[in-house]
């Protein structure tokens, strides 16, 4: 059954057309993963499919209640961000609407409130539509992904990694298409040479005066012609294929990179922080070395930009190599000037040369003309881009990022991922997305009760951790429940009574939620 259906949507934006969308459709228990770079109109397409906003041109059918969980904004009130989004959700669900608009539900919540919220939402026993950066969170959640670009929608089944894999198998398919498309031009315009090049000579024959001999190089001539004519003809009509972009590796030389790579660069002994009366983290000691990847996990307020500030500032226990030359990035000290264009910016505080400047631009899609774009008339993504290439090729051998993937769409996320596995240089980064820290991260960094954790590994390891600790405190309850279980049932056999036989009922309904 459908619960909405829409045909010829069209929607401009002066005079600009952002949707131009032929037909879709939301289906019951659908659940849908929106995808598209920052722009193309995510947001607009679900207030009009929900009925909050009108379309030009089209016609939306509802046949059932639907409701829209926007995106999380600034609240002046001591509630935390998760604090909210929880209520938010509560609120939503609560109204049961057969289908849920969830517009970027996980920004700017730690990694306990976004499971918190997939939990929910996975749950949810109507249709979902969702709008999120947060790969891991499409891929646990969705089953189908609609894909924005150039104004239209393309359905694809599956998660979003299912989505991906099927992206990777159409772009090699377009790059096979593309080789035959070339070997063929090629072919033709080979073909086409020589039957000119022919044509010519028997023209040139033709003009020499051969009795007996004229008709017969007419005839020649005439054919020869119109065979260029053919090949040219076939050339015309030949389907044109796009050559697939080619991501450039990029590789630069670090300052001090002999004196750093592998080696300690930072350390930190006995540090510990308190905010008031209240212990953010315990004394504790770790170390930093040249070319880690290392991500600093922890709730919101558990002190992780405290101690990435710790490092910059070089706090009291906090040594760091005078061969370490650190780059920071943090939303709110983007350095970038509105009135000079993309690469003008990138360049003024750049060592490296424009090459490799354009080449990290362009792997952050700033293709061709885009770089001589003013940064003043970009978007909040945009310029967050800008500011992050600008880092990338300041004289610095260290990265230090705070929250870097806020504001990016998922394909800048994803372009961004890949400019840091390839770095040779040393990454400390604060993220709450999983899948970015399990792509970038070699160390992990985990603040939890109090404590700094370090785990040797990705975020497979700490979530392995996770899931043993979780495991082993199920299995201390139950073994405590076991135990009341066995003394329940010596006093029952002795005195039987109906307050110790509900005593027991629940002791055991409480094993069998525990073991499941």
């Amino acid at each position: 059954m459908n619960l909405i259906e829409a045909v010829g949507i069209q929607y401009y934006i002066k005079d600009k057309l952002l949707l131009d969308i032929e037909h879709v459709k939301i289906e019951q228990n659908a659940r849908i993963g929106l995808v598209g770079v920052n722009g193309s109109g995510k947001s607009t397409l679900i207030n009009i499919l929900h009925g909050s906003l009108k379309p030009d041109t089209g016609h939306i059918h509802r046949y059932g209640s639907s409701e829209v969980l926007s995106q999380l904004v600034d609240h002046e009130q001591p509630k935390s961000g998760g604090e909210i989004t929880q209520e938010n959700v509560q609120e939503k669900l609560l109204l049961a609407p057969e289908l849920l608009f969830a517009d970027e539900p996980t920004s700017n919540l730690d990694t306990s409130h976004i499971e918190w919220v997939e939990k929910r939402l996975k749950n949810y026993q109507g249709a979902l539509v969702i709008v999120s950066h947060d790969r891991a969170f499409l891929d646990s959640i969705c089953t189908v992904i609609w894909e924005l670009e150039d104004q239209k929608i393309k359905v694809y089944k599956g998660n979003y990694s299912t989505y991906q894999q099927q992206k990777l198998a159409e772009k090699e398919r377009q790059m096979v298409a593309y080789e035959k498309y070339e070997a063929k031009r090629k072919q033709l315009e080979k073909a086409l040479k020589l039957k000119k090049l022919n044509a010519e000579k028997t023209t040139k024959v033709k003009e020499i005066e051969v009795r007996g001999s004229k008709p017969h190089f007419a005839k020649k001539q005439k054919k020869l012609y119109q065979s260029v004519k053919a090949i040219e003809s076939r050339m015309k009509n030949l389907e044109r294929v796009e050559r697939v972009k080619e991501i450039p590796q990029v590789k630069m030389d670090l300052p001090n990179e002999d004196y750093i790579k592998g080696k300690m660069i930072a350390r930190l002994e006995s540090v510990s922080c308190k905010v008031g009366s209240k212990i953010l983290w315990k004394p504790a000691t770790f170390y930093i070395k040249g070319g880690d990847k290392l991500a600093i996990l922890g709730p919101n307020g558990s002190g992780k930009s405290t101690l990435v500030n710790m490092v910059i500032e070089g706090a009291e226990g906090v040594s760091v190599s005078p061969h370490s030359k650190i780059g920071y990035f943090r939303q709110d000290l983007m350095t970038i000037d509105d009135e000079l264009s993309v690469l003008e910016n990138v360049q003024s505080s750049s060592v490296q040369h424009e090459t490799l400047i354009r080449t990290v631009l362009a792997r952050l899609h700033f293709y061709g003309d885009d770089v001589y774009k003013k940064v003043g008339v970009l978007s909040g993504g945009e310029r967050v881009k800008v500011s992050l290439a600008k880092l990338f090729v300041r004289d610095i051998n260290t990265l230090i990022l705070d929250e870097p993937t806020n504001f990016l769409d998922i394909q800048a996320v994803t372009a961004l991922q890949s400019l840091l596995q390839e770095y040779d240089g040393t990454v400390l980064f604060v993220s709450h997305d999983r899948r970015f820290v399990e792509q970038v991260a070699n160390r992990i960094l985990r603040i939890e009760n109090q404590e700094l954790v370090m785990y040797e590994g990705g975020y497979q390891e700490v979530k392995e951790n996770a899931r043993t600790n979780k495991q082993s405190i199920i299995n201390e309850e139950l073994m405590v429940i076991e135990n009341r279980i066995i003394d329940v049932l010596s006093r029952l056999s002795l005195e039987p009574s109906e307050e110790l036989e509900n005593e027991f009922q629940k002791l055991l309904a409480h094993k069998r939620l525990l073991k499941d």
